[in-house]
């Protein structure tokens, strides 16, 4: 079985169960490149494909036609909020999200349910857990422990059957195909934002507020004179990610939004998406 087919009927068994998906890389970013002009702000109300987590869906037909749109896609995306959330303990680069989540455990004494497990090709995990109807977890990298990184609204998870340049991502091997466990009441109360309070009142930052801030360091990195290009994606890359760690941006979709910017400027896929990890890391470690 191709690498193309294994991911698109693992996507369309993901979507039996319910799951939102589209098709991914083997970069695991969006596979459908967009259909606008560089500088857009579209999310999808074009109603075109290419939109990535946007392009979610649950209507089988419809995956297959992203498939077919998507050639060389080896993955695909799972779309989280709403139903779900998703933990990605990292194990690399010198961090074990997983001794960090049970250090987390104990301090703030809840369990780690054994909930479906999806293990990822550095030898890290993808822990799915169900959330209320109704709360909207942030995206987040690393503010509850190191290699801790939080998959909500607007984030997605790589499914099992997926293949990136690293290797597949597969079911853990003692879980299997498990029920996904409720979030513990505690680990959801650190997802979720602290209050914040201000001597001078002012309203929060909305979802229009974020998008229009992403959408003008998109536009850096796409009016990158040459020779600046990867300079301009890193400072944008740094700017966006302190912004995912105040929970105002998805992680995900920041990641998407810039690499889909650098890729357009002339540089590889793997180039973006090392220079957007790299200025996470420098991040985080400040």
């Amino acid at each position: 079985m191709s690498t193309w087919t294994r991911a698109r009927d693992s996507a369309l068994y993901a979507i039996s169960q319910g799951y939102n998906v589209f098709p991914l890389s083997i970069y695991k970013t969006p596979s459908i490149k967009s259909p606008h002009d560089k500088g857009h702000s579209c999310r999808g109300q074009c109603g075109k494909p290419g939109h990535g987590v946007h392009d979610a869906t649950t209507d089988a037909a419809y995956a297959r036609h992203l498939f077919d749109l998507s050639p060389r896609a080896a993955g695909y995306g799972i779309s989280c909020g709403g139903r779900m959330v998703g933990l990605d303990l990292d194990r690399k680069n010198g961090v074990n999200g997983v001794e960090s989540i049970y250090q987390l455990a104990a301090k703030h004494g809840f369990q780690i349910p054994q909930t479906m497990t999806v293990c990822t090709p550095s030898g890290g995990f993808h822990l799915w857990l169900s959330i209320p109807a109704g709360v909207n977890v942030p995206n987040s990298a690393g503010r509850l422990g190191p290699g801790i990184d939080v998959r909500g609204t607007g984030g997605y998870l790589v499914g099992p059957g997926s293949t990136g340049k690293a290797g597949e991502y597969t079911l853990h091997p003692k879980l299997g195909d498990v029920v996904v466990q409720s979030v513990p009441e505690q680990l959801l109360k650190l997802m979720l934002p602290k209050p914040v309070t201000r001597r001078i009142p002012r309203a929060d930052p909305s979802p229009v507020t974020a998008s229009r801030a992403l959408d003008g360091l998109v536009k850096v990195v796409l009016n990158a004179p040459q020779g600046t290009r990867n300079d301009r994606l890193y400072w944008a890359a740094a700017k966006a990610w302190a912004h995912v760690d105040d929970g105002h941006m998805g992680a995900t979709e920041v990641e998407a939004a810039l690499v889909e910017a650098a890729v357009r400027q002339g540089l590889t896929a793997g180039e973006a998406a090392r220079t957007v990890a790299s200025a996470r890391r420098s991040g985080a470690a400040a």
